[in-house]
């Protein structure tokens, strides 16, 4: 199978650290060029990709097949939009889109055209989260009544970029809570209603640095938190289940991975240094629980693979929408001081 040529579109943060390095070691897909103004910097990192002044510089290539989203936010919607006029599949970066309205006009579009689309919520192919959905698929933490999801850093200086700047989309609410969001609704499928407190709380801050959210579900409540200004900022996970709780410290090794090499795989890709803590509910014992190794390639390669017609899309565009529909409903209860129902 030939590979499928790739146009990533922005080699900033998540672009240079995550996309490229997944897209270059995908079985049937070919970093094929990126746009960028980093001209120089691109060539060194991957000398045999072109470099392409804008999107539509790549488009005019009839070697890109699938053009990959890595901008800022706000612009996530409009370039999506001209790929997928141009003919092209898209993968987004999360977030989707800054709207419901905009993410369920590009599920439209897709549809009509007939074009692969889909959205790049990475954190399902977690170490933790995948030990986690094992321990829920085999019953072991029975029910689960409560489950919490954080991600916490202490980051007290505001960063001259525009993800603490004042501007559409940014903040951690559109950063980290699309991660967050996900693996809810991945595990427990669309809440009843959103409660969510948004603040910037450090000084000099400009945008949400400050994000706390609760999904309420019959019987279950997901409290989902991220925030910039956390010394202790340890806790990932906190499941508590009518047999036994579950607790995970610290993030999957994959980014820290992927910014120490500029590369995905080789010896402990993905392997969970730090295994989350079962403990029993009738007698306390605590044990540490193994699990698979993280691997965010497998997105990727499964991405080569529905744009082939050999496998479904790993995270289809009604699933992305879902997301954007929790995330819009936590803008509005944080504006509005109330639970937004859905």
């Amino acid at each position: 199978m030939t590979p499928a040529g790739v146009a990533l579109v922005g080699y900033g943060y998540a672009g240079k650290t995550f996309h490229a390095p997944l897209i270059a070691a995908a079985k049937g897909l070919r970093l094929h060029t990126v746009v960028s103004r980093q001209g120089d910097v691109v060539k060194t990192d991957w000398p045999e990709a072109k470099v392409a002044a804008d999107l539509g510089a790549a488009l005019a290539d009839p070697g890109v097949e699938l053009v990959v989203i890595a901008a800022p936010n706000a612009l996530h919607a409009p370039l999506a939009r001209q790929a997928l006029e141009a003919g092209r599949a898209v993968v987004v970066d999360k977030p989707f889109t800054l709207t419901v309205a905009e993410a369920k006009d590009l599920a439209a579009l897709a549809e009509a055209r007939g074009r692969l689309l889909s959205v790049f919520h990475n954190r399902r192919w977690d170490a933790d989260f995948l030990t986690l959905q094992a321990l829920i698929a085999e019953g072991r933490l029975g029910r689960i009544v409560r489950f919490g999801s954080h991600f916490d850093r202490f980051r007290p200086q505001v960063r001259d970029r525009w993800r603490e700047a004042d501007v559409p989309g940014a903040g951690v609410w559109y950063d980290l809570g699309p991660h967050l969001i996900d693996q809810a609704l991945v595990l427990f499928g669309r809440p009843l209603g959103v409660s969510a407190d948004l603040a910037v709380v450090r000084e000099g801050g400009k945008a949400t640095d400050y994000a706390h959210a609760v999904l309420r579900y019959e019987g279950l409540r997901v409290i989902l938190h991220a925030d910039m200004l956390s010394a202790a900022s340890d806790l990932r996970f906190a499941i508590q289940g009518e047999r036994a709780g579950w607790i995970k410290s610290g993030l999957d090794i994959q980014e820290e991975q992927l910014k120490a090499t500029g590369r995905a795989g080789g010896d402990g890709w993905g392997l969970d240094p730090r295994p989350g803590l079962l403990i029993d509910g009738e007698t306390g014992a605590r044990a540490p629980v193994d699990g698979p190794a993280g691997d965010y390639r497998r997105f990727y390669d499964q991405i080569a693979l529905a744009l082939r017609g050999q496998a479904p899309n790993p995270v289809p565009p009604d699933q992305a929408v879902a997301v954007m529909e929790v995330l819009e409903a936590g803008l509005i209860s944080a504006e509005r001081r109330a639970e937004q129902p859905l």
